[in-house]
């Protein structure tokens, strides 16, 4: 560890904010604010027999590996070895996601999906719209015992991730998990979340008319 990126670069890129974002997609600030978050969730033990890995390159890793999505890569940077890598990866995604999602995907409100409304149609003139919902294929290996559940066309296997988004392309709310060879709308439609906005539970505002109409209101999915 004392040869890697980590112990080697990490305190001199922090002295070139382009440099530091261009290597972990975030600047410095953003990533201190992160590390303060979790850093007593993902902080390790030393033992008598070497030093644990600090929460510091604890994220720089994850960062890394969501950025390039390549474990063997960060192997030889980092001088970690692959099972490690998977372990930091796994922690700190669960320690980030534990961390953040009640301040950044709050179970939405009537307001704020009203809120999200006026902004679309300050923004894109585009009225009554409480969100922009759309798909991304997500390449994975293929879990076991799911036959061809996650094969896609493409020939790969993938999962879907899901996301409602606002007029400033912020996350409303995700779903991830939807089989591979499922095409966009019906992922919505059996996901978590598309069920509990079909069933009224993601407290969705009242169907209202069109601006500068009399007409009745209008619901569409």
């Amino acid at each position: 560890m004392t040869h890697g990126v980590h112990s080697t670069l990490y305190v001199e890129l922090r002295q070139h904010p382009e440099k530091f974002a261009s290597y972990v997609q975030m600047s410095v600030e953003t990533f201190d604010d992160l590390l303060a978050r979790i850093s007593e969730q993902i902080r390790c033990q030393d033992t008598h027999l070497r030093r644990s890995i600090s929460p510091e390159e604890h994220l720089i890793v994850t960062l890394r590996f969501l950025a390039s999505g390549e474990s063997l890569t960060l192997h030889f940077q980092f001088r970690l070895g692959i099972s490690t890598i998977s372990g930091i990866v796994w922690t700190t995604c669960n320690a980030l996601w534990d961390c953040l999602l009640e301040e950044f995907l709050p179970q939405p409100s009537p307001e704020l999906w009203l809120h999200i409304a006026e902004k679309f149609q300050e923004v894109t003139q585009f009225p009554n719209c409480v969100g922009a919902i759309d798909g991304k294929h997500i390449r994975i290996q293929k879990p076991t015992h799911t036959g061809s559940e996650y094969f896609n066309y493409k020939k790969f296997f993938f999962t879907i991730l899901m996301a409602v988004a606002d007029v400033q392309y912020r996350f409303i709310a995700v779903d991830m998990g939807s089989y591979g060879r499922t095409n966009d709308s019906r992922g919505f439609r059996n996901s978590v979340m598309g069920r509990r906005i079909y069933s009224g539970e993601m407290g969705l505002p009242e169907p209202r008319a069109f601006p500068g109409t009399d007409g009745p209101p209008m619901l569409l999915f």
